[in-house]
Formats: C-alpha cells, structure tokens, sequence
C-alpha cells in the first residue's frame, strides 16, 4: 500500500485528496508515461537515467514532459522525507491532460505530475518463471516503451501466480526470449552473461542498463545476445533484474530443465551493490 502523501504537480498532498478527474485522457485510456525508482538511505537511485527513459518514451508516445528535471527531483526528495521513505519504492508518472472527446472541462494543464511512495517488496530468494508465447511483438514501434497501459503485463503476472509460479517470462513472435511482465533476464554461459537485446522487445531496464554499462567484474562480460528458451536449458545460471527486485536468481522455468549452478549472479549483485554505494554517496554530497 502506497504511503499517506502524495507529489501532485509540486505540491506534497494526502493520499485521500481528490485530485485527479475523470475528463484525464491519459487516466482513462492509459496514456501516459512512468517509472519506479528505488530509495537508498535518501536518495533515489538513478535518477537521471529513469528520467532519461521517461523522456524518450513520452516523445514516442506524445506525451508532453515537464522541462525542468532537476525540479522534479527536488519534489521527489520532498515527498521522501515527508513520508519518511528512507529505504523504499517510488513511483513516478506524467499523464497526458488534453485531446479528443472525452476530455474534461476541469483540465487545467496539458500534463500532471504524480509521484508515490511504498514499502519495500519482500521477494523471494529465487523464483520460477512460467512461459507465456507470443507476449510481445518486437516489430511494433512503441514495444519497449514503459507507459500506463500496464494491464496486460499485470494480467499475465496474476495468471502466472494462479498456475504456482512466481513471474512469466514473454517470448515474442519470433519466439525468442524477450523479458518477464516487470523485469529483465540474463543467463551466465562460463564468464559471459548474456541479456536479449532491445529489438527482442524488452524494456531498456535501468538495472539492466547498468550491469551492461557500469558495472565491471573480473572474469565476467555482460552483453546483449539474443536468446530462445532452449539456450537457457544450456546456461549456468538465469536471473532476472529490476529496480524493485534488484538480482534474483531463477530457480525454474515451465518446461525447462536448469543447471542453476555457478556464481554469477552473486558476483554482479556484489558489484552492483557497491555501485549503488558509490552512487547514494555521491549524490548525498551533492545534496548537502
């Protein structure tokens, strides 16, 4: 459940305010763009790739964006500290306002900034993903892009619980491996770890972006290659990433037989974590 204050457009309101109308297109049709951050100690993680992302994909979708980042980031450290969501997630959406029939006579502007916070997921140690075909379909232009509409994703997620599993894992037409409903997947093959590459149709993920781009281990290369479901029947180890369930290893796949064996896994996530360190330091300096 979120906590009780909300970011709406600057301001820090209670979460039972009535603020939103139903006259908001990107409320009703699911136009609109978000992310979910992770809070270290404060600070939340990353900031300016999530925001990087937002943006790109607001282009795509015409979504209208605020033009003042570093703005919005301070109203994020506002929302944080009054909710006193020190260790937490945090969600951060822009809905488009304007256009068409059903748009309302209480709009004011052509976009609202919303933002919440929650307590942290306790996941799994490990988790076993069910298979689900044809879930994403690469070929289209706006596959990739992280906006509202998210019903689809939820649904698969829900359906996967239903029949015992923990996650689904979305192929595409091509029936290629291309993420789960809400994170992205690596498998190890000796000292390579591999990811499907974006045109599988799988969201740029932040997590993701930083063990392909930041993050150095000896002995370990992480690149983008694509990937079918029987190559990962062949892989040392299979995990999956994102910003809420940081590195968690894939314990069993509908289907498959695994190895689950080597130490992958482990050795990015050390890494990782000295990342974020590095990076909540830093930007608490910056801060003060």
């Amino acid at each position: 459940m979120i906590h009780p204050r909300i970011l709406y457009n600057g301001h820090v309101c209670s979460a039972s305010e009535k603020l939103l109308c139903p006259g908001q297109l990107g409320l009703l049709s699911g136009w609109g763009v978000f992310t979910t951050l992770r809070v270290y100690d404060g600070i939340p993680f990353a900031f300016a790739r999530h925001w990087a992302r937002m943006s790109k994909d607001a282009a795509l979708m015409h979504v209208p964006m605020p033009e003042d980042p570093a703005a919005i980031e301070r109203d994020l450290y506002g929302l944080i500290e009054a909710n006193s969501a020190v260790n937490a997630s945090l969600r951060l959406v822009v809905v488009r306002n304007r256009h068409g029939l059903w748009e309302g006579p209480a709009n004011t502007r052509d976009y609202d900034v919303i933002a919440l916070t929650a307590g942290l997921n306790q996941w799994p140690h490990d988790v076993k993903l069910a298979l689900m075909a044809n879930a994403r379909y690469a070929a289209c232009e706006f596959t990739g892009a992280k906006i509202l509409s998210w019903a689809q994703n939820l649904t698969w997620n829900e359906e996967a619980h239903s029949r015992g599993w923990d996650e689904m894992l979305l192929l595409n037409e091509r029936g290629e491996v291309s993420e789960c409903t809400s994170a992205n997947l690596f498998a190890a093959y000796g000292d390579e770890v591999r990811t499907p590459p974006l045109n599988s149709g799988c969201l740029p993920g932040v997590t993701r972006d930083v063990l392909l781009r930041e993050i150095h281990v000896p002995g370990l290369r992480v690149v983008e290659q694509t990937l079918f479901p029987a190559d990962l029947e062949k892989a040392d180890q299979v995990f999956i990433t994102s910003t809420t369930r940081h590195l968690l290893p894939v314990s069993s796949i509908e289907g498959l037989s695994m190895r689950n064996q080597g130490a992958a896994c482990q050795r990015l996530r050390e890494a990782f974590d000295a990342y974020v360190r590095e990076y909540t330091a830093s930007r608490r300096a910056a801060v003060v």
